[in-house]
């Protein structure tokens, strides 16, 4: 658990070099108090460019955090940045450089943390390392920095009482031995991928696990531990373009079912979907325990019907299921999206060597794509900054890749299928994409991802998952929160105004450095590579060298008091 100080744990007093000055924010005691006898290590990470500007001296310094800890218990370590903007370092938030430094000292991964802040710059960083976070605004927190939060609450208990629950939601409790579970996700690829840690949790308590899904998401089946048989069937109540309902085909559906001899499923669905259309088919097979998240009242559906609050990220909603079905993921294994690595096959030859970005400008949703003009002008820019750029696209979207690529990436648009995507993600330095299925392969492959994120659904639920990312893009958009499949608004003004100047500074927040040789910029190779020149950026050192430039070009601006 990570903390900003200023306006977060203590009032937000400018440059404060005096210990009589310190005064704790109504019930943060408390508030922290609950996470220690939760078990849960504790961190401080703050900007206190004070000392660089010479405000207080670096004894000041540690009287203030001393009282602090009077005021407020003792923390497991204190991390603090002595720089201004101007000084280009690694640890100034937005830059991500004090939550790695933080995990490392408590013994974890920033993917096992949490940061609560009160500015964009606090989300920003927890983000770019990996990180959860959990905004608690004040007077001082900008209008889109509370928008384009992955969680916001109101006070630090609020947002302990959040982080709490959520643990509470996924912890072990009684393992609960199974044969046969039928596993349901019957929706697109990148749905399928972020139940894969909700799947691995059946998988490590039953004795065989069959997956029911649709088409639309049967190659990213293929992808994922712990299945044993897939059973491909469309169902018309969740399918996008769904048929007419055949009785007959019903009647087919149902035969399947008992064929596959479960002894109990587990079905998971989205939030806006109802798991009771096929609890009531597996009751007609003859399964005997159903487990489900429902709102609606099920009847005599369902066996475990489980709750879970809105906004809740997808991978830990199917987490949740699976534990209060009796089948919590195993101390063992990380609550991560995972592949299996024997179903990645190897970059193919022509990329040369790993470290080049992908960017992956369509989606099946259009609303989630990125604008064709804006990503040739993004892969401009990259390949005249001396990246590497592979332009990715499915099967009819090769017209749209070509156009992208273009202007100066590989055009690998319609060539490869889901699993040989994943190879060329895996081999990259980061993925630029949208909304889509591709940022959750990277999130299982451990791809950093600049996530061009349209606003149509929440981003704390469905943005990349426990993977260092960069959010861009406006997050107040009117098209926010619509669930829209095609853009409502003309212009598709929630992404068209990103400046392809800011994926460049999310890249270098991220740590990705230029390596293509030096050209003219954005001319391709002969090969089909793209050449530029590297940036000044882009040498041993540089990698965050843009790190305040970036923050206030992202969705998440910097803003907040002068301790900051």
């Amino acid at each position: 658990m990570l903390l900003d100080r200023d306006g977060t744990l203590v009032e937000d007093v400018p440059y404060n070099g005096d210990p009589d000055k310190v005064r704790p924010l109504p019930g943060a005691r408390e508030a922290l108090d609950r996470l220690r006898a939760a078990g849960l290590r504790l961190a401080v990470v703050t900007n206190q460019s004070g000392l660089a500007r010479g405000c207080f001296t670096a004894g000041q310094l540690d009287r203030v955090h001393a009282r602090v800890e009077e005021l407020l218990g003792p923390f497991d370590s204190w991390h603090v940045c002595p720089h201004d903007d101007d000084a280009g370092c690694d640890c100034r938030k937005p830059a991500p450089g004090l939550v790695h430094a933080a995990a490392a000292r408590l013994g974890t991964t920033p993917q096992r943390c949490v940061l609560v802040g009160d500015i964009g710059r606090d989300m920003t960083a927890a983000l770019a390392a990996g990180a959860h976070g959990v905004l608690v605004p004040t007077p001082v927190t900008r209008p889109e920095e509370v928008a384009a939060a992955p969680c916001v609450r109101p006070t630090l208990p609020a947002a302990v009482d959040e982080i709490l629950r959520r643990q509470d939601a996924v912890a072990p409790g009684a393992p609960r031995a199974a044969g046969t579970v039928l596993v349901v996700r019957s929706d697109s690829a990148g749905d399928v991928l972020v139940t894969g840690p909700g799947i691995r949790a059946v998988a490590a308590h039953a004795r065989r696990v069959v997956l029911l899904c649709g088409p639309r998401g049967r190659a990213a089946a293929e992808l994922l531990p712990g299945i044993d048989e897939i059973v491909e069937w469309p169902l018309e109540w969740i399918d996008p373009d769904p048929g007419p309902v055949d009785p007959d085909r019903t009647r087919r559906l149902v035969r399947r079912l008992a064929a596959v001899g479960a002894d109990e499923a587990v079905i998971f669905t989205s939030f806006h979907q109802s798991p009771l259309p096929l609890a009531l088919l597996l009751r007609l097979a003859g399964v005997s325990r159903i487990a489900a998240i429902s709102d609606d009242y099920p009847g005599s559906l369902l066996d475990v019907r489980h709750r879970v609050p809105a906004g809740v990220p997808e991978p830990e909603r199917a987490l949740s299921l699976a534990a209060a079905a009796g089948h919590a993921l195993p101390g063992d294994d990380q609550p991560r999206l995972r592949l299996r690595r024997d179903a990645v096959p190897a970059p193919p030859p022509r990329l040369d060597r790993p470290g080049y970005v992908v960017l992956h400008p369509g989606s099946t949703a259009s609303a989630r794509a990125c604008p064709p003009e804006l990503a040739a002008r993004i892969v401009r820019a990259l390949a005249g900054a001396g990246h590497r750029v592979v332009v990715t696209g499915g099967p009819g979207e090769r017209e749209l890749t070509a156009r992208v690529a273009a202007a100066g990436g590989v055009d690998l648009g319609g060539r490869t299928g889901l699993a040989e995507l994943a190879g060329i993600i895996a081999g990259a330095a980061a993925l630029v994409v949208g909304n889509t299925g591709p940022a959750h392969l990277a999130a299982a492959l451990d791809v950093p991802v600049v996530s061009l994120f349209a606003p149509t659904v929440p981003y704390g639920q469905w943005g990349p998952y426990r993977v260092p990312t960069v959010r861009l893009g406006d997050a107040g958009a009117a098209c926010r929160d619509t669930r829209a499949a095609s853009c409502p608004v003309p212009g598709h003004p929630c992404l068209a105004g990103i400046d392809p100047g800011a994926v460049l500074d999310a890249l270098r927040l991220l740590g990705v450095r230029a390596d293509a040789p030096a050209g003219p910029a954005g001319a391709p190779r002969p090969d089909g590579d793209p050449a530029g020149a590297s940036g000044p950026d882009g040498g041993p050192g540089g990698a965050r060298r843009a790190a305040a430039g970036a923050a206030d070009r992202m969705a998440v601006p910097a803003g907040g008091g002068g301790g900051r």
